[in-house]
């Protein structure tokens, strides 16, 4: 494992995803996305192979994968929200988060954020995330106090549909742009050609 490239971020969001199967046909449904405070960075790799294939002694052919991306999330909190929403902790009559062994599995969410001081501020959307239990840290020093941050470990797998990620770009309409984290944009098709 290379080192992996720190991100810092903002605007950072998750929407929880259903994925419904009927006569073969999975649909892909988001609710709106809510915001997670406190969200310090970001690291992620790509996932994927590069396969190159020799005719007559040069690479003739390089077949590539992509399995989208798997890295690690860094929040100063972990919402509550999220925590029973995503990872699937359960609330008790006394409002105390329990974390159980059987509800280990995590919800499927798309993630949206875009990157601190990226001066065209395009906006970011990976469709279909799962993440791992926190690890607990904390620091005490005694000197000054260091929030400590938890670090849920992130995967951004493709959908069944392949689809990976969105970003915006230099032709994005404001509309789209400015409704970014109000509902988790879907690709259109361009339209057949002739």
């Amino acid at each position: 494992m290379g080192n992996k490239v720190k991100y810092n971020l903002k605007n950072v969001h998750a929407a929880k995803l259903t994925e419904t199967t009927e006569d073969g046909v999975t649909k892909y449904t988001y609710e709106a996305p809510q915001a997670i405070p406190g969200a310090v960075s970001i690291s992620l790799d790509a996932e994927g192979d590069s396969s190159p294939f020799y005719a007559d002694g040069i690479v003739y052919f390089r077949s590539n994968t992509n399995n989208g991306y798997s890295g690690d999330l860094e929040i100063a909190l972990i919402p509550e929200w999220f925590r029973t929403d995503i990872l699937q902790e359960k609330l008790d009559s006394n409002g105390v988060l329990v974390e159980k062994s059987d509800n280990a599995g995590s919800v499927k969410f798309a993630l949206l954020f875009e990157f601190d001081g990226d001066v065209r501020a395009i906006r970011h959307v990976m469709y279909n995330c799962t993440a791992s239990r926190p690890s607990i840290e904390s620091e005490t020093k005694e000197d000054k106090i260091e929030p400590g941050t938890e670090t849920l470990s992130l995967t951004a797998d493709p959908r069944e549909d392949g689809l990976v990620k969105s970003r915006t770009g230099d032709t994005t309409s404001a509309e789209t742009y400015a409704n970014w984290y109000k509902s988790v944009y879907i690709p259109q098709e361009e339209e057949a050609k002739g």
